[in-house]
């Protein structure tokens, strides 16, 4: 997409850096407002267009609350016309005993748990709705080549030499955020030593709109349901893994690999016939002590990035996205500065301790099944077969991970 034209110095009511998921999907929905809020949405690289011919290894297991806020921005629609897979259950087990639990939708009279989606087709959606809002300007591809702030504003100067200026600059740039470094947020953050393995692969048996989970002792093993292909069922893999072993089973050929992993999904959807280019992706803690200073506010992955064996760190984004946005319109009625530490803090307040309790949670479950004491995984799995003989209770569970 081509960069906007615009004037040597311009002004907005909020800069935006990074149009990713939470990025894109902040932007459209403040633009959407109806608070008339200008808005600038700059991102470095060129967007890479959603192929229907081929999976894209990088997916998002959506809840209900994140297909809703897709929803209010304009995307769903698009979505769902072109390719989405609803699960309807989820089965997880222990591979080193016969735990084991099992969540339906239909328990919670829902019609699904969630669905998988493809990255770039979010994206892609996503901003196909915002070239639709005359009050956000799109610039990409940029660079920026600083960041300054004053009392009452920040400017960014881009390579160009072009200045855009804003009271609130929102960070959407992703785990290795250059706002963040660049303004001085402390985060506390830790290597997990995993990688986790993210591809595409064709099955032999159907999923049976099923997520299936395997936990095991270096790590956990996700199949994620693909919409069908003719007569062909395909799963989007995400297998973490000890750093070592993952450089292993990166190293093998596409035959041994699918072998590998047959074994290791104990053939929950038959053999494994085939796989699409494998990405090995480091795994790392980060949460940032503050989500805010002054005139600067960090968004999604910016603000943390969590392990994904529950698939939850895009529906952390979204749900900061819809945080912020709830913030920024009711202060903008009120006529009160965006970008002031008081307006912010409100949205912090809001989001840093669900996403605490979320990443400590995260945490606890690996660390609990990465346990190689013989007592710890007899409990493990008498525990995992008490609480899926409890309905209320995996109910409950059901409903807290869907966010209704």
């Amino acid at each position: 997409m081509a960069v906007n034209k615009i004037e040597q110095h311009r002004e907005y009511d909020v800069i935006v850096v990074g149009a990713g998921m939470v990025g894109a999907a902040f932007a459209c929905l403040l633009a959407r407002s109806n608070t008339g809020l200008s808005i600038a949405l700059l991102e470095a690289r060129a967007t890479a267009a959603f192929n229907p011919e081929q999976f894209d290894p990088r997916v998002a297991a959506l809840t209900e609350k994140s297909r809703s806020l897709l929803d209010c921005c304009g995307a769903w629609e698009s979505i769902a016309a072109q390719r989405v897979s609803a699960y309807g259950a989820m089965q997880v087990w222990d591979a080193e005993g016969t735990g084991e639990i099992h969540f339906d939708c239909q328990d919670v009279q829902q019609p699904n748990l969630g669905h998988i989606v493809e990255n770039s087709l979010v994206v892609e959606s996503l901003l196909a709705e915002v070239s639709k809002l005359a009050n956000i300007d799109f610039l990409c591809p940029v660079s920026v080549a600083q960041y300054s702030q004053s009392e009452s504003q920040v400017s960014v100067e881009l390579s160009s030499g072009e200045q855009l200026v804003a009271p609130l600059l929102v960070a959407a740039d992703g785990g290795n955020s250059s706002i963040r470094e660049q303004f001085k947020f402390a985060t506390r953050e830790w290597d997990y030593g995993h990688s986790a393995i993210v591809t595409t692969v064709q099955t032999e048996s159907v999923h049976q709109q099923t997520a299936w989970q395997r936990f095991m002792p270096t790590g956990p093993l996700a199949l994620l349901p693909l919409d069908k292909q003719g007569d062909q069922h395909y799963c989007s893999l995400v297998w973490s893994q000890e750093s070592a072993e993952a450089e292993r089973l990166m190293a093998l050929d596409d035959e041994a690999f699918c072998a590998e992993l047959s074994r290791a999904s104990e053939h929950c959807v038959g053999e494994i016939l085939s796989v699409d280019k494998r990405y090995a992706i480091p795994l790392r803690q980060r949460h940032a002590k503050d989500y805010v200073v002054e005139r600067v506010a960090l968004l999604g992955d910016a603000a943390h990035t969590i392990h994904p064996l529950a698939g939850q760190g895009v529906n952390l984004g979204f749900a900061d996205v819809k945080a912020l946005v709830d913030t920024l319109c009711a202060e903008a009625k009120r006529g009160n500065d965006l970008g002031s530490l008081m307006c912010l803090n409100k949205y912090q307040r809001l989001r840093k301790p669900e996403n605490l309790v979320t990443m400590a949670a995260m945490e606890g479950f690996k660390r609990l099944f990465a346990a190689d004491n013989v007592a710890v995984r007899l409990l493990r799995n008498m525990g995992l077969g008490k609480v899926n003989k409890i309905k209320p209770l995996k109910n409950e569970i059901i409903k807290q991970v869907m966010g209704l």
